[in-house]
């Protein structure tokens, strides 16, 4: 009946005999096959070129739907469970699953559930049976990913503080290109929302006509007004997540203008804003993202105390201000203000400022100081986010209080995690604690965000510098990293850091052995050198965590082949600390003994993955 069932799906199609390119595409889209239009082209043209004519008959659809549909690895497989080469029955699809997928649970409703779900023959389905075309469609489905389906919802504890968690989060969340000269836009915001980030960045300067705007300050950026970025942010805030957003301003605004920001995100985002300590009681630790559902957060530098702002509730702040004097840190002057791109020294300059270091210590200098004003109005609406100047961990230990959140450039921070890991693990199990990046990075690289989570920083740039990772400038997500698009996290708990960090360092009692088989892929993108739909793919397997467990192994070069590349090699991996751990599948076209192209990456939590 296969071939019966794929007639009558098709024959309407060929009443006149042929088809072109376009309704081959429209038929393999009904046939509810997931296809590449590069290959499914290259391999139409391959047939077309042999005629001379555009059209092909049904014979010659049938061969490309072969070609793309009944991938060999795939039928091996399924023949090494059926008994007649030509069906699953029941009891042996459960077997099937038991033995390949490691579903130890799987019985006669597991097996119906897969039958209903992808068998697409009504003969085999009426018999609880699978054929070969509903086992394609299984193995093709996201319910044999290799992220663990009880994952792609938040499966977590979400009533500890907000501390204990990862939080997604965005740099310049504004931009869409470089740092310097590219264009800032709202779709920055939408798609940072869209992809369940939880943090974002606003760069807030004074506008003409009161309106304070949004862009790179010093740069050739161009503005959009604060009003529809907020406007923006109300409309997509909680379509990916419930959990709470946190809007970090980078605040530039005379407090006149900051009033007009404070008119903005009241009247704006309404009940959403969170303007005022849940029972109006003063914390002695952060509330939960479970206690914050559904609920925005402005992080900014504040006036006073939440008691303060407490008391002054119901009151009329308009016109009042207050001042925040605070010291000019050397080292964030090393760093470069996040805020503005460095100018890199020339070798000269290097040179000499490195023999004046040498030859002369440098005098005890009074610190600078400088005042910032802010409005009253905007100070109140900082609750549990206020941005407080990190010092040293022993101030914090001291006088830091649990609603006070840091940011740490990611130069002064890597010095932390070399020199004085536990006591950063220590500050970061009690304050939110951000990484930014340097200000040399004009182009919007991201650093490597690995090292700040080793140690519980909570918001480590995770999803990026403003855009999508198609554009450098972008959105990562797979415990959020690296340069594709990848799995949905919103919020992830951090384990007890400090619990693990002295398992790993002592005890390494837990650790995780993962053994990959690399079968196959299919569909690949082509290389930039091929005319038609060829590579020479090889997939690197990395492992980023702890120092310990950092590693990556690559598989031979499948030559020429980016429709269906095989590999069939296993590797094995040695995880320390399986619960910081991810796994990376980046894929490379070898263009060149010395070079390759990337071609595609995937990465996921260890965690996460799924067995089979």
């Amino acid at each position: 009946f296969p071939c019966t069932w794929f007639l009558s799906v098709i024959q309407n199609e060929f009443r006149s005999g042929k088809i072109d390119l376009d309704s081959t595409m429209k038929l393999l889209d009904k046939l509810q096959i997931p296809f590449d239009y590069v290959h499914v082209k290259h391999l139409f043209k391959k047939t077309v070129d042999k005629r001379k004519v555009p059209t092909i008959n049904i014979e010659d659809f049938r061969a490309i739907y072969r070609t793309l549909v009944h991938r060999p690895e795939f039928h091996e497989l399924f023949c090494t469970y059926s008994s007649n080469q030509k069906v699953l029955a029941e009891s042996e699809l459960i077997t099937f699953l038991k033995k390949e997928q490691f579903e130890t649970e799987a019985n006669e409703t597991t097996a119906l559930e897969i039958v209903s779900k992808y068998e697409p023959i009504e003969e085999a389905k009426k018999r609880r049976e699978i054929s070969f075309e509903g086992f394609v469609r299984y193995l093709n489905s996201e319910d044999c990913s290799i992220f663990r389906k009880d994952h792609k919802i938040v499966y977590q504890d979400m009533n500890q503080p907000l501390c204990d968690y990862f939080i997604s989060s965005s740099h310049n969340t504004y931009l869409i290109s470089d740092q310097l000269i590219g264009p800032s836009h709202l779709w920055g915001y939408a798609s940072a929302l869209l992809k369940g980030c939880r943090c974002l960045e606003i760069d807030c300067w004074d506008g003409s006509q009161n309106e304070p705007v949004v862009y790179h300050g010093h740069t050739l950026t161009s503005k959009i007004s604060f009003s529809s970025v907020i406007h923006v942010i109300d409309k997509y805030a909680f379509a990916a997540s419930e959990y709470p957003i946190v809007l970090s301003l980078e605040n530039h605004c005379s407090p006149k203008q900051q009033e007009v920001m404070a008119d903005y995100l009241e009247s704006i985002l309404g009940n959403k804003l969170l303007s005022s300590a849940i029972d109006d009681v003063v914390p002695t630790e952060l509330p939960s993202p479970e206690a914050l559902k559904f609920k925005i957060l402005i992080k900014n530098k504040k006036v006073g105390t939440l008691e303060e702002t407490i008391l002054r509730k119901g009151q009329d702040s308009h016109g009042e201000t207050g001042e925040i004097i605070e010291e000019v840190n050397p080292s964030d002057e090393e760093e470069g203000d996040e805020r503005t791109p460095l100018s890199p020294l020339s070798p000269s300059e290097t040179s000499k400022r490195k023999r004046e270091s040498e030859s002369t210590p440098p005098p005890r200098k009074r610190p600078k100081m400088k005042k910032i004003k802010i409005a009253i109005e905007l100070s109140d609406l900082v609750i549990y986010t206020k941005s407080q100047k990190f010092e040293s961990f022993e101030q914090s230990r001291e006088s830091q209080k649990c609603y006070e959140n840091n940011s740490i450039g990611e130069t002064r921070a890597r010095k932390f995690v070399k020199h004085s890991a536990q006591e950063f693990i220590g500050h970061t199990a009690r304050f939110i604690t951000r990484i930014y990046p340097k200000g040399t990075r004009a182009t919007s690289s991201n650093y490597n965000p690995q090292e700040f989570w080793n140690v519980g920083c909570q918001m480590g740039r995770c999803i990026c510098r403003g855009f999508l990772f198609t554009a450098i400038q972008t959105h990562t997500e797979g415990f959020f990293f690296f340069n594709v698009i990848l799995v949905m996290w919103y919020m992830l708990p951090v384990v007890s850091l400090a619990t693990m960090y002295s398992l790993f360092l002592e005890l390494y009692l837990y650790i995780a052995t993962l053994i990959f088989q690399l079968i196959s892929g299919h569909q690949l993108p082509r290389s930039n050198l091929s005319k038609s739909n060829k590579a020479d793919p090889l997939v690197q397997i990395e492992v980023y965590g702890v120092p310990e467990d950092q590693t990556k192994k690559q598989s031979s070069v499948a030559k020429s082949n980016a429709l269906n590349p095989r590999w069939n090699e296993t590797f094995t991996f040695t995880v320390q600390v399986p619960e910081l751990a991810l796994i990376r599948f980046n894929v490379e076209d070898q263009i060149s003994l010395t070079g390759n192209e990337f071609l595609g990456q995937y990465t996921l939590p260890v965690r996460s993955l799924s067995k089979g």
